[in-house]
């Protein structure tokens, strides 16, 4: 669970509050108006992030390439048409 912090806060502490993630590798959760709005977090969590998106991109890649494989594909015009475009 992250620390949770206003924006306010962060804003007149964001240099401690950067210090704090980098140092601990905690995630901090900025909040407004109590609701969570962001986070700021260490980077090795985005880099984490980005590999999962990147691994899913990659699947989603593979499967649309054995769909055009095994059940064939349009052309773009094609699609605009069927799309009413």
């Amino acid at each position: 669970m992250a620390t949770e912090m206003t924006t306010i806060e962060a804003k007149e502490k964001f240099a401690e509050l950067m210090n704090h993630v980098v140092h601990t590798k905690e995630r901090v959760a900025l909040t407004r108006r109590g609701k969570e709005i962001a986070a700021i977090v260490p980077i090795e969590d985005l880099q984490f992030l980005e590999a999962i998106q990147d691994k899913a991109d990659l699947n989603d890649a593979i499967d649309a390439l054995k769909e055009a494989r095994h059940g064939g594909s349009i052309t773009l015009e094609q699609l605009k048409e069927d799309m009413g475009i």
